[in-house]
């Protein structure tokens, strides 16, 4: 699990996970695509037909306030796409 950081829940990736059996996990920006495969294969007990990953950089940010302007950076991270196999699914809502 150490390389599975979170996942992606948002209202773009429960539609792809509905209609493409596409998951998606923010994991390790050292992750390789093999690495985030046997990961999610162990976790979840599911066959992973593929891997797509891509990495965000942080973005800029500034605020105004009292004692002036504060600029700072938000973090980087990467993002990989898995798309299962027909059959498998993965139920993120169980734990709660």
């Amino acid at each position: 699990m150490d390389i599975l950081i979170k996942p992606l829940v948002t209202e773009k990736m429960n539609m792809q996970s509905e209609r493409f059996n596409r998951y998606g996990f923010i994991v390790l920006r050292t992750a390789s695509k093999q690495q985030i495969k046997s990961a999610v294969e162990g976790v979840y007990n599911v066959r992973v037909n593929s891997v797509n990953t891509m990495i965000y950089g942080g973005k800029m940010k500034s605020r105004y306030t009292k004692s002036g302007v504060i600029t700072g950076k938000t973090a980087a991270f990467k993002k990989a796409i898995v798309t299962l196999a027909e059959g498998d699914t993965i139920d993120f809502y169980s734990n709660i």
